[in-house]
């Protein structure tokens, strides 16, 4: 009697349990198809813009951020985890730099390209990872992947000693120096002058690509250029990543593998910084006040910061360019985002998705099978190499207010 009341009892919670996870998933559901999918904000002049909503439809189509996956943090996390790394045949050139340092340029293309047969005249994608990155991340990898299989022949600028080898100085790279980048681009120019180039910055990459057109203007020696997750201001960035939580995700990593880099390359540090100090710094601010302003002639972090920042640099950017953030980035707030600048200018457009975090941007149910970030560089590569007159119409226009959001 007892054992058949305890087995009813049983069975009803386990029913009861059911329910309420049927009725609780029920809601979930409903929460996300009422509240989620948005179409992504765009920002751009008005010819600009009118030349990605012809090209590129991706930038007017509603996101459908992964329905497990929503929130930023989460989104950057798990791209790291859940995406395969597609298998990528570079072959390396290392480029010597006028000051006796070097770097790497990881290069891929296909030999016989229907589309491009001409290798003289064959498209170039340069790709700039993020800090500490290089050609074997991912988000790189699946970018060059995807250039490949376009038919362009893609390039890898490996900022210094972060392949791997060794440095041959004490300088390494940062966000407000974009000297490694123009000699990039003039080795580049020089060996392929007839190649158009499309350059495409991921995080810091970004950060360099924008403070290079910025300071190169129409002599950047880019046809244009996509960034992807690019911090716009240092400050509001080092702020977002000290606040607790992200202070424990993610800057604490960024400080370490920052200080490794380091560490491996003492012999040649210690000349000009004291190594000790700089390895016992616990955030990205303390590392740059300790080695990156030191290393590149900054009084100080505020200094360096100040300089870095490309939100203060829109008017100054001549070559179109396309710039992907989330409204949720833990690494670039979205009140920092140039909003009103891009309004008025004739080259710089800001896409902005509502979720997506730092380099995430994870859609669809099974997150490993879509990649938001490459469908949106096709589209965008497509639609720059394929209508150069649109493209060279634009650099003849003057500021101008226009645009929507």
């Amino acid at each position: 009697m007892l054992s058949s009341s305890l087995s009813l009892q049983s069975g009803t919670w386990t029913e009861l349990f059911f329910l309420l996870l049927v009725l609780g998933a029920a809601l979930y559901l409903g929460y996300y198809w009422a509240c989620v999918p948005q179409r992504p904000q765009l920002v751009a002049g008005s010819q600009f813009l009118a030349f990605l909503e012809k090209h590129c439809p991706i930038t007017a189509e509603t996101f459908y951020p992964t329905l497990w996956c929503l929130e930023g943090r989460i989104q950057t996390i798990f791209r790291v985890l859940l995406q395969p790394r597609p298998i990528v045949p570079y072959w390396s050139e290392a480029l010597q730099t006028p000051d006796g340092g070097q770097l790497l340029l990881d290069w891929a293309e296909q030999q016989d390209s229907s589309r491009y047969p001409d290798p003289a005249t064959r498209p170039i994608v340069l790709l700039l990872p993020g800090i500490t990155g290089s050609s074997q991340e991912t988000y790189i990898l699946h970018i060059v992947d995807q250039a490949v299989r376009d038919g362009y022949r893609a390039v890898v600028f490996n900022n210094r000693g972060c392949r791997g080898e060794k440095l041959l100085t004490h300088r390494s790279y940062c966000a407000g120096n974009t000297e490694d980048l123009e000699t990039v681009v003039k080795h580049i120019k020089h060996r392929y002058s007839q190649a158009p180039l499309l350059a495409v910055g991921i995080s810091l990459g970004g950060i360099l690509v924008l403070n290079h057109l910025a300071r190169r203007g129409q002599a950047a020696g880019l046809v244009a250029a996509l960034t992807l997750s690019a911090c716009w201001d240092s400050f509001e960035t080092t702020k977002s990543l000290e606040t607790p939580l992200n202070l424990l995700l993610f800057n604490q990593h960024l400080t370490a593998g920052l200080c490794q880099f380091v560490d491996r390359n003492r012999k040649v540090m210690e000349k000009v910084v004291d190594v000790d100090y700089v390895l016992q710094a616990r955030t990205v601010r303390q590392f740059d006040e300790r080695y990156t302003a030191v290393v590149f002639g900054y009084k100080d972090y505020v200094s360096y910061y100040q300089t870095s920042s490309p939100r203060t640099k829109v008017g100054a950017i001549q070559i179109p360019v396309l710039c992907l953030n989330a409204a949720d980035d833990p690494f670039s707030p979205v009140h920092a985002l140039p909003v009103q600048a891009a309004r008025q200018s004739p080259y710089v457009a800001l896409l902005i998705t509502a979720q997506g975090g730092h380099i995430g941007f994870l859609e669809g149910l099974f997150p490993w099978q879509h990649c938001y970030m490459s469908r949106l560089f096709h589209q965008y590569a497509k639609a720059i190499f394929r209508h150069p007159a649109e493209l060279l119409s634009l650099r003849t226009l003057s500021p101008s207010v226009g645009g929507k959001s």
